[in-house]
């Protein structure tokens, strides 16, 4: 199980696809005493994996005595950065205060247009020396790409680079329209490409040593098997199953491209969120609908969640994105 907090909504880049739609520090974020309340119900619903991001969560002065309490807590706490303000002092404070690994941003190798995706002049640069000094400090790193319309036949070449870099994995994610992402819906792939790109991610996965994980994409699960992949993930979309997401303010969503109230952990005990919530039950029923409902992948893939409320208007509908059809079992 795995939480995700996004720690502020302050941010120096002003990416195009960002669900937070971060930029400047909101209004009543979570403060440090909110924070350490927040980690003890984090570990009391019984989470294991608690991720730090943002925004850009080194922007958040206390952020190293969080990561610190979180691990005091039996958490494992990961920072989501894009890096560029990863110095070496700032690596080595990260690893005293006890984070395990850095997700970091890169969805492109081409500099021009990581400026211009990222709104930041030099990303590509800052990024990897944020990302040479997590390697003087010991700590796993991993590479996170946003794929579009631009840069998916980049994947391979990014999968590539982050072996020779030594990332311990690639997480590719697909997009799914909330936040600033709503204005650029349009470079999101289409049916037919997004699976044929999420074939061609598991057929790399039989060529490199570290792992590759299509996220928003649980139909990867599905391909994986057809193709004999081994993989060690049990289930796909993992929206309100075991997994969840919680804003700067302290407001609960069952993932983050589905922007959806559930609560707020001034309000509610987060645990009691977790626990009790009506959304989140229902979707532990796995009661789909349409093909998704019949699928022999139902409760493995699950389909996305995210995009089916988007498309569809429902947190249970069908995933219209799948082109399988359990009925042929195809």
């Amino acid at each position: 199980m795995l939480v995700s907090w996004n720690t502020t909504n302050q941010c120096n880049m002003f990416c195009d696809h960002c669900y937070r739609d971060a930029g400047a520090k909101a209004a009543d974020e979570l403060d440090t005493n909110e924070a350490r309340t927040l980690i003890e119900e984090i570990k009391k619903a019984g989470f294991k994996i608690m991720i730090f991001s943002g925004g850009e969560p080194l922007l958040r002065p206390d952020i190293y005595e969080l990561g610190a309490y979180a691990r005091q807590q039996g958490l494992r706490p990961v920072l989501g950065t894009n890096a560029t303000l990863i110095t070496p002092k700032t690596a080595h404070q990260l690893k005293e205060a006890g984070f395990l690994a850095a997700g970091v941003s890169l969805d492109t190798l081409i500099p021009e247009k990581n400026d211009a995706f990222r709104k930041l002049e030099n990303t590509s640069e800052l990024t990897m020396n944020g990302i040479n000094n997590l390697k003087e400090a010991g700590i796993p790193f991993q590479i996170h790409t946003t794929v579009m319309d631009w840069n998916v036949d980049e994947l391979e070449a990014i999968t590539d680079f982050a072996v020779e870099l030594g990332a311990m994995a690639h997480h590719v994610f697909f997009l799914v329209p909330t936040g600033r992402a709503v204005n650029i819906e349009e470079e999101a792939l289409r049916v037919e490409i997004y699976e044929k790109t999420i074939a061609r991610l598991m057929e790399k996965q039989k060529n490199v040593p570290i792992e590759i994980k299509p996220t928003c994409a649980p139909q990867f699960i599905r391909v994986a098997d057809k193709k004999g992949i081994p993989l060690r993930f049990s289930r796909g979309c993992l929206a309100g199953i075991s997994y969840c997401i919680i804003s700067p303010k302290g407001d609960v969503q069952p993932c983050a491209y589905m922007n959806m109230y559930l609560g707020n952990v001034r309000e509610i005990p987060f645990h009691q969120i977790w626990s009790d919530n009506p959304v989140l039950k229902e979707l532990r029923t796995m009661d789909y609908e349409g093909k998704c409902g019949i699928c022999d992948y139902k409760t493995s893939c699950g389909g996305c969640r995210a995009r089916a409320n988007y498309y569809n208007g429902s947190i249970m509908s069908e995933d219209s994105w799948c082109l399988y059809n359990p009925s042929r079992k195809a």
